[in-house]
């Protein structure tokens, strides 16, 4: 993932991830939220999806924010326990980040320079996404009311799966 390998980010329980680790893999990034209305039908369909395509190629990477509605006001512990007991989330969870503004995690900052939004640069909501592609380029960029499962043909196509 040449260009994402300079990223220094931290998983919720605080180990240092490399993303070069994901090289060669589908990755969909997605900023989440606890208490948010989009909440059961994202965390439900990002399990699905990865549950499915896992094995194929595809990670997805969850960021905790609260920055909308300070929808995810918990510790990273809580977090984790919410999205993993709760909706059986197996892929990678992150520290809370800050996806707009000055403190912005320099992912997000990339991630939205590479596919500004229909509005802009700025994330508008919890469970925005990002599909990212083997060689780490971003290409595409989906609304937070687009559905997880509505993508999986994008998924797909980049998995090379028929």
């Amino acid at each position: 993932m040449c260009s994402f390998s300079f990223f220094h980010l931290q998983d919720a329980k605080g180990n240092d991830v490399d993303l070069s680790i994901y090289k060669g893999k589908v990755l969909l990034i997605v900023n989440v939220a606890s208490q948010c209305g989009l909440t059961n039908s994202n965390y439900t369909e990002l399990s699905q999806l990865y549950q499915k395509y896992k094995d194929q190629g595809l990670e997805i990477l969850a960021f905790p924010c609260n920055q909308f509605g300070a929808q995810e006001p918990g510790s990273n512990e809580e977090i984790v326990e919410f999205a993993c007991t709760r909706f059986k989330a197996e892929y990678p969870i992150f520290n809370k980040v800050d996806v707009n503004g000055d403190n912005a995690a320099p992912i997000y900052k990339y991630l939205k320079s590479s596919k500004g939004g229909l509005f802009g640069d700025g994330i508008k909501w919890n469970f925005s996404k990002f599909l990212v592609d083997k060689e780490g380029k971003v290409v595409d960029r989906y609304a937070p009311t687009t559905s997880p499962l509505s993508i999986e043909k994008d998924v797909k196509k980049l998995l090379g799966v028929a």
